[in-house]
């Protein structure tokens, strides 16, 4: 009686959300405007947390709508706007609790030194920076902060977690088999520090971002790099520190620093516009669109078999099924006369890529196409771009990572410590190469090194089609090896560093479009909205999805599914 009483008033709960959503909707719907910008305004561009390269789930309700973010493409298209329109005449930077990688960082930067070309003010106001707020404000004109807030830059570190100790008290071992000396995915469960290999890489991913980062910041506040670094060696810095320093401009609070960009920006008032507000605008309005139409196609996420979604994709990752019908779409669309392919994306699920990457092979014959590659295009997210297409990417792109790896997890011990026990029989001479219950054999060893080394031999192989290089002159720089998008034009993995800007002019260029000309974006997949998850095709739940980005399942149902994996050894967060 209590379980039937407690499904019926969760079915009234659930239908009264319901009614909630679909009422604000169809006000939505009925009423929506273009928002009014007055002469005059102030964009306002706050940027918050994730910065994510597909659009997530809009929800009706008010109140969720505002903390639905803006993509990679929405910011970067507010900023060329705010740059043509007339009626904008200054834009306030306020950055706070950036969570993105140094390939997004480098593209909002570039975006907002485009805009400063204008001619319009562009100031930033800090609350609470660290060094990524930091970076992005200093490509304002100038930037304040408050008397009393903390400046929290102190060089980059880079933290990698080691469970040995944990599972051998747990009676867990984890057996890892790969190819390529730099794959080291399966060290956080079989090591309990790093490897050379592991720390050789680390090291050079914080020089190559640190050094980045003093040159950027040196010249901004026209410092020398040597400056620069015996300045952030004294860092986090006091109010009064940052600014007997020369990081900030000026110690103010909000209303003094809005009075100061009234007499900089010769405006009477402040006439504040939201990102999200101006984000409505249409680019068509302001003449930056044209009859040419170019498809930004978003892979986002790992890389997983099946999903037949629509789209392919979900709010955990690419799933293989779905977006190649979206890659089949786009090619059939006679009106697409070229393809952007965003990825950022660690890899995942080996069989996966290769059904990824033969469907992109097949678009590159019908499309001109392009590979933009954002914070990270790994492993089997660099094995998707693969076409021979152009590859631009940031100087602070996680890229390469070719390579390949098995794991499983016996788990023995574990039962045996909980009193659990398991009666196996088999038929084969492996079928229980995956069981949970015992440790691979040599034979079994044997049998998987058959499987990865040829996959590995594969891998290497299409690079090298692809790059149009020599199998023995690639496989060196692969291994498993992480590298970043800087190191990786040096050694010819990708072909240009640069962001959207210039994967678009190079994909107008191979369309044959002009230069000067103006086209129009079309991204894919298209925002969804709650009731294509409620009522649609996507097999998701709206809370479920939520969930499934904090805890990352994706890679867990990835190991669950078993078999190779073309994946990014480890998540790197260089802070």
């Amino acid at each position: 009686m209590t379980k039937f009483l407690i499904g019926v008033v969760t079915g009234i709960v659930l239908t009264l959300l319901t009614g909630v959503i679909l009422v604000f909707s169809l006000v939505r719907l009925g009423g929506e405007k273009r928002p009014s910008v007055s002469g005059g305004s102030t964009l306002v561009l706050r940027l918050e947390g994730e910065i994510p390269e597909r659009a997530p789930v809009e929800f009706p309700l008010p109140f969720l709508e505002q903390q639905t973010p803006l993509t990679m493409l929405d910011t970067w298209d507010i900023l060329r706007k705010a740059a043509v329109d007339s009626r904008i005449k200054a834009v306030i930077l306020e950055p706070r609790g950036v969570a993105i990688g140094w390939g997004k960082m480098q593209e909002l930067r570039a975006s907002l030194e485009q805009f400063r070309k204008s001619g319009k003010p562009l100031v930033a106001y800090l609350r609470s920076p660290g060094t990524r707020e930091y970076y992005l404000a200093s490509a304002a004109d100038k930037v304040y902060l408050s008397p009393e807030d903390l400046l929290d830059v102190k060089g980059l570190r880079a933290e990698l977690m080691f469970f040995r100790r944990t599972l051998d008290k747990l009676g867990v071992q984890v057996e890892i088999e790969h190819a390529g000396k730099y794959k080291d995915f399966g060290d956080t469960f079989v090591r309990d520090k790093m490897s050379p290999e592991t720390r050789e890489v680390i090291n050079s991913v914080l020089d190559e971002i640190y050094g980045h980062l003093v040159d950027t910041l040196a010249k901004a506040r026209k410092k020398t790099p040597e400056q620069m670094r015996a300045i952030i060696d004294d860092g986090p810095f006091l109010a009064d520190q940052a600014l007997a320093k020369g990081l900030v401009d000026a110690l103010v609070y909000e209303d003094q620093m809005l009075d100061d960009l009234k007499k900089r920006a010769k405006l009477g008032e402040i006439k504040k516009v939201s990102h999200r507000d101006y984000a409505k605008v249409p680019a068509s309005s302001l003449g930056l669109e044209g009859g040419s139409r170019i498809a930004v196609l978003m892979a986002d996420g790992g890389i997983t078999r099946g999903s037949s979604s629509g789209d392919g994709s979900s709010d955990d990752g690419i799933g293989s099924i779905g977006f190649n019908r979206m890659l089949r779409r786009i090619a059939d669309d006679g009106s697409i006369r070229g393809v952007v392919v965003r990825i950022d994306s660690p890899g995942g699920d080996a069989i996966a890529s290769d059904d990824i990457w033969r469907e992109m092979n097949l678009l590159a014959r019908r499309k001109p196409l392009v590979i933009s590659m954002s914070d990270v295009a790994a492993s089997g997210g660099y094995y998707m771009a693969m076409t021979g297409d152009p590859i631009v990417a940031y100087p602070g792109t996680y890229t390469g990572s070719i390579g390949v790896v098995y794991g499983k997890a016996n788990l023995k011990g574990l039962y045996d410590k909980l009193g659990i026990t398991k009666d196996i029989l088999t038929r084969g001479r492996f079928a229980d190469v995956d069981s949970d219950y015992s440790p691979l054999t040599e034979p079994a060893r044997r049998k998987l090194r058959e499987g990865i080394d040829n996959t590995y031999k594969t891998f290497v192989a299409k690079v090298a089609e692809a790059r149009k290089r020599k199998y023995e002159d690639l496989e060196p720089l692969a291994q498993g090896r992480v590298w970043l998008g800087s190191q990786a034009k040096q050694r010819g993995l990708i072909d240009e560093l640069g962001g959207l800007d210039r994967a678009i002019e190079l994909v107008k260029k191979k369309a044959r479009i002009g230069a000067a000309e103006k086209v129009t974006l079309v991204a894919y997949p298209p925002k969804r909205s709650v009731f294509d998850l409620l009522w649609g095709h996507t097999p998701e739940s709206v809370l479920d999805g939520k969930l499934k980005g904090l805890l990352k399942t994706w890679q867990l149902r990835l190991w669950a599914q078993g078999g190779l994996m073309r994946l990014m050894p480890y998540t790197v967060d260089v802070r």
